[in-house]
C-alpha cells in the first residue's frame, strides 16, 4: 500500500474513532504505516490537540469540523513524530485529503493551520 493510501485509511479509522467514540481494534489495521499514524495520533492526542489550538487563529478546535480536525491530527503528528517523512509531504498530502474529503475552503483551511505551525 502505498503511504498516500495509508494516509486515508488512517484518516477513515481516526475519523470513525472520533465519530463514533469507539476504541480501533489491530483487526483493523493491516498496513505499518496506517498503524503508525493511527496509534501515535491517538497516544499524542492531548499533546496534538495543544499543538492545534497554539496555531489557530480566530477559531477554537471544538468549530473546526471532524474531518479538518483528523486530516490536522495526522499532519501535525507526521510532523513532529514521523522522522522519514518531510514536512512538505505531510503539508500536501493533508492538503489533497482536505480536497478529497472537505469542502471547496478545506484545503487553504488545513494549509494556512500547518504554516503556522512549521514557521
Amino acid at each position: 500500500m502505498e503511504r498516500r493510501a495509508a494516509r486515508e485509511e488512517a484518516f477513515k479509522l481516526l475519523f470513525s474513532v472520533d465519530l463514533n467514540e469507539e476504541g480501533v481494534t489491530e483487526e483493523h489495521i493491516e498496513e505499518t504505516f496506517v498503524k503508525t499514524i493511527v496509534h501515535g495520533v491517538i497516544a499524542y492526542k492531548e499533546d496534538v490537540d495543544n499543538m492545534l489550538k497554539e496555531h489557530l487563529t480566530n477559531w477554537t478546535i471544538d468549530r473546526i469540523a471532524l474531518v479538518e480536525k483528523t486530516i490536522l491530527r495526522i499532519a501535525i503528528y507526521e510532523i513532529k513524530h514521523v522522522d522519514d517523512v518531510p514536512t512538505a509531504v505531510s503539508i500536501n498530502e493533508a492538503v489533497e485529503l482536505a480536497h478529497k474529503y472537505g469542502d471547496e475552503k478545506s484545503g487553504k483551511f488545513i494549509n494556512g493551520v500547518l504554516a503556522k505551525l512549521i514557521k
